[in-house]
């Protein structure tokens, strides 16, 4: 982690720590007394679960791509990326190229671009049935709940970004044409920003395009594994749900389920907006405020709200960063998530080396 991730998290930890004394340490403690530990326990467990539900989605469109690296091996590599994706503030994006790099090093009979291709494909999938069930909590929210319009008119064009991100990501990889003005976007970039010797860095470009057209269109051809991935995104986001409203009634809080699964799709939206790492502090307040508005007590909102982010948020991110130095945390700082292929390789032999 550089500094500036360091500053942010602590930042965002204050944030908490801020909210925690308005509400009143003296009722978060009593709250705290009170929880039922065999349900928190159950929280945790459903969490861990959910751990196993990404890295067999993974392993199901490596299949695809003809990538055959084992689950025992993929999950590490899960947990690297839900670490990375908590602490840089990149709208929950920036763990997938370190998981793509992860793969294509426990294997180099695979290229970056093959095994970037698959992540992007698994991030696809995720993203389908959220837009899905944000599409249906900003109806609900519209329709029956007196609901802050500011906040309604950024979550929808959030929806419409990441919609509109999704569709030319897909029609990149089905339209050829479309693919090479992509591409030649990227080369004008590179052109203007880049003043050195441009071809070798515009090869590289175009075999990564075309590398990653290839693997996605294999990807898209398999109904069978899109559909079983599919499956898979649903039952997920319905875990992630059911951890939330576990932790709650382990506080004796009677939430409507519905109503917790809206405030938690709420909140994820917030989070992806990449200001904090992981949506630290903006993802806390927004929950404990809709919570308080839907009846639940605020020290209840305030400390349930505490746990779960300690069960989704902290629990990921230090077992994702005690794992990150068996696969050599320095060598992730040079590649910087952005290096090409070939740099890539030279990090790669570097660290062979060592």
């Amino acid at each position: 982690m550089d500094k500036k991730t360091i500053a942010l998290l602590g930042i965002s930890v204050l944030i908490l720590v801020g909210i925690l004394y308005f509400v009143g340490i003296d009722k978060v403690i009593e709250a705290l007394k009170m929880a039922n530990l065999h349900l928190i326990a159950l929280a945790i467990g459903v969490q861990i679960f959910t751990y196993f539900l990404y890295t067999l989605r993974w392993k199901v469109l490596n299949n695809v791509a003809g990538i055959d690296v084992g689950f025992k091996k993929l999950l590490p590599m899960v947990l690297v990326g839900l670490a990375v994706n908590n602490i840089t503030p990149s709208g929950r994006g920036g763990g997938e190229p370190v998981r793509a790099y992860l793969l294509y090093r426990e294997n180099e009979e695979y290229t970056f671009d093959e095994t970037f291709a698959a992540v992007v494909a698994d991030r696809a999938l995720d993203t389908f049935p959220f837009v899905v069930l944000a599409a249906v909590t900003i109806a609900s929210m519209a329709l029956f709940f007196d609901f802050d319009t500011g906040l309604l008119i950024v979550m929808v064009l959030s929806v419409i970004v990441i919609l509109a991100l999704l569709f030319a990501l897909i029609y990149m990889c089905i339209n050829l044409d479309f693919g090479k003005r992509v591409e030649g976007w990227i080369i004008g970039l590179v052109r203007r920003f880049y003043k050195k010797d441009t071809e070798s860095l515009e090869n590289t470009i175009h075999d990564s395009i075309v590398g990653f057209q290839h693997t996605m269109r294999v990807l898209m051809s398999d109904k069978k594994g899109l559909a079983y991935g599919l499956i898979l995104s649903f039952l997920i986001w319905i875990f992630e749900i059911l951890r939330v409203y576990i932790v709650f009634l382990a506080f004796g809080a009677k939430v409507n389920p519905i109503v917790v699964g809206e405030v938690f799709i709420v909140a994820c939206l917030v989070g992806m907006i990449p200001l904090l790492p992981g949506g630290l502090g903006s993802i806390d307040i927004l929950m404990i405020a809709l919570y308080s508005a839907a009846g639940v007590p605020r020290s209840i909102s305030a400390t349930a709200t505490f746990i779960e982010r300690l069960i989704s948020f902290w629990m990921a991110t230090l077992i994702g960063m005690a794992i990150l130095p068996y696969y050599g945390s320095s060598v992730l700082d040079k590649i910087s998530f952005s290096g090409s292929p070939e740099e890539i390789d030279e990090v790669n032999k570097i660290e062979s080396n060592e």
